[in-house]
This record gives structure tokens, sequence and C-alpha cells, in this order.
């Protein structure tokens, strides 16, 4: 009977853990399910895409383009900020491409702050410093994949102290 019973437990213990592997595996968790839709290298193309858009939309509204109401052109701009913002969480290849990336986010709400505040000309100036930050984080993208194929060499030749071919 003893033999009977702890069969028992264990068989519904094995069935539950199975059952429950596979439920969770179809089950986001954490933020990994909210980002990483992209690539790194496209989330940075994106961000400098769409900060783009919000300079071309300062721009519009400094020349006196966009007309009307002055509320809704600051409103657009403050969305294009928000949205290039959000696009640059998608970037995250290695810890110091992030804090770059948080650096560049600062100029970013900088601009932000200054729409809000009405003043256009640095507004400007800060959109153009974060678009190129955002560029410069192509170069250390490219630094890193670099380390990681150095990275690959085989253990015998490091043993060895042989190059790779």
């Amino acid at each position: 009977m003893k033999l009977l019973k702890s069969t028992f437990v264990a068989t519904t213990l094995a069935l539950s853990l199975g059952s429950f592997s596979t439920t969770a595996s179809a089950v986001c968790l954490g933020m990994a399910c909210m980002y990483n839709k992209m690539t790194p290298l496209e989330g940075i193309n994106a961000t400098v895409d769409q900060v783009h858009v919000a300079l071309e939309a300062v721009k519009l509204k400094s020349s006196g383009g966009a007309g009307g109401d002055e509320k809704h052109s600051d409103e657009v701009i403050i969305n294009d900020i928000k949205e290039a913002l959000k696009l640059s969480k998608e970037i995250n290849a290695n810890d110091k491409l992030d804090r770059n990336r948080n650096r560049a986010n600062d100029y970013l709400k900088k601009a932000r702050k200054a729409v809000k505040d009405g003043d256009l000309a640095k507004a400007s100036e800060e959109l153009h410093e974060a678009e190129k930050r955002f560029s410069e984080l192509k170069g250390m993208l490219d630094l890193s994949q670099a380390d990681r194929a150095a990275q690959q060499t085989h253990m015998l030749n490091r043993i060895l102290d042989k190059p790779d071919r």
C-alpha cells in the first residue's frame, strides 16, 4: 500500500510539472515579452527615424507652416518624442549600449520639456543631439558584435595559443 501511494504521488507530481511547463511556455513572463520585437539595429534605426519625424514637426511649427491650433501641434511633437522614447526601449545588446541609450534618452526628455515650455529652438537642438547620439549607438553595436566573434575562438586554439583561421 505504501509503495502504491508513493507511486501515485510521484506520477501526479510528474504529470502536474509536465503540464505546467507546457502552459508556462505560452505565457510571457517579465519585461522580455513587452520589448525585444526587433533587433537592436532595427531599434536604433526606428528611433532615429522617429526623432527625425519629431524634428520635422518642430521645424514645421517654428516656420509657422502648421497654422491653426498651437496646442495641437505641441501635442503632436510631444507624442512624436514619446514614441521615440518607446522605440528606444527596443535597443538592448549590452550594458555599455544601454548606458549610452539612456544618455541619448535624456536629450529626448529635455526636448520634450522644452516643447512644453514653448522653447522650440532649444527643443530642436536637443533633438539634433539625440539623433546624433542614437546614430552613434550603431558603432557601439558593431563593436559588441566584433567582441562576440572574438570570444568564439576555438577552445583548443586558446589553450595552445594558436590564432583561428
